[in-house]
């Protein structure tokens, strides 16, 4: 059974082994996408996802899609457009304009599930410290870029894009070096795709998961930019 979510931004959610088994993973609805709710849900290993004509739906599937910072696969030719210098990296210096991107439909996705109140929640999100976003710059254009949730030593990967070919690549790593460098523990990446796999990303069961989390809870929560701290231990 799905349960509704309470009001309150802090009323609690179900417990993530109640989450059905089709579709794979909900586990509640209702409720809104204000900070104190998103941040919980997250540090039990829920996240929201739904479409336009929903109601929010909370998720926690059986098998999870993660990257180890340090295991990201990057093969040569990747290895020589990073050392290059073609394309500029930065990080929460246009945060928006990234949610934006990841936004805007795909061949294969017609619709988008980041909707204006999903943009407005990471948004106020990101005011407070806990999202950020790593952009890459081509030219003086955005021409990719990736974003998520921070919290702990686990980053929690929502969304990524790409305007030009290995955009999307030389994000993703960077932001992976970046968080080895910090001895992060993981990349969330929430469901697997191929692309994702290709990058080094695995399942791992919800259980598995879970012990992670618990493990990251005895790290401190950082909130705050990131601007300038990209290649920085």
């Amino acid at each position: 059974m799905v349960i509704r979510l309470g009001a309150h931004p802090e009323s609690p959610f179900p417990p993530v082994e109640t989450a059905l088994l089709e579709p794979d993973g909900l586990l509640a609805w209702g409720g809104d996408l204000r900070a104190p709710r998103l941040l919980n849900a997250y540090r039990k290993g829920i996240f929201p996802w739904y479409s336009q004509e929903d109601p929010i739906l909370w998720w926690s599937p059986s098998r999870r899609c993660v990257l180890d910072p340090a295991s990201v696969y990057v093969s040569r030719r990747l290895e020589r457009l990073l050392k290059q210098g073609r394309f500029k990296v930065t990080a929460d210096t246009a945060f928006a304009e990234v949610v934006a991107g990841c936004a805007l439909p795909r061949k294969d996705q017609p619709t988008t599930w980041i909707t204006e109140e999903m943009a407005a929640a990471y948004q106020a999100l990101h005011q407070l410290g806990y999202a950020h976003s790593v952009e890459v710059w081509q030219d003086g254009s955005l021409a990719g870029g990736i974003y998520g949730v921070d919290i702990g030593r686990m980053f929690f990967g929502e969304s990524m894009f790409s305007r030009a070919r290995d955009a999307s690549k030389v994000a993703l790593v960077s932001l992976c070096r970046q968080l080895e460098a910090w001895d992060y523990i993981l990349l969330d990446c929430q469901v697997s795709n191929p692309h994702l796999q290709r990058q080094g990303a695995r399942e791992v069961s919800r259980e598995k998961f879970c012990a992670a989390l618990r493990l990251n809870e005895a790290f401190e929560e950082r909130t705050g930019s990131w601007q300038g701290l990209l290649g920085r231990s």
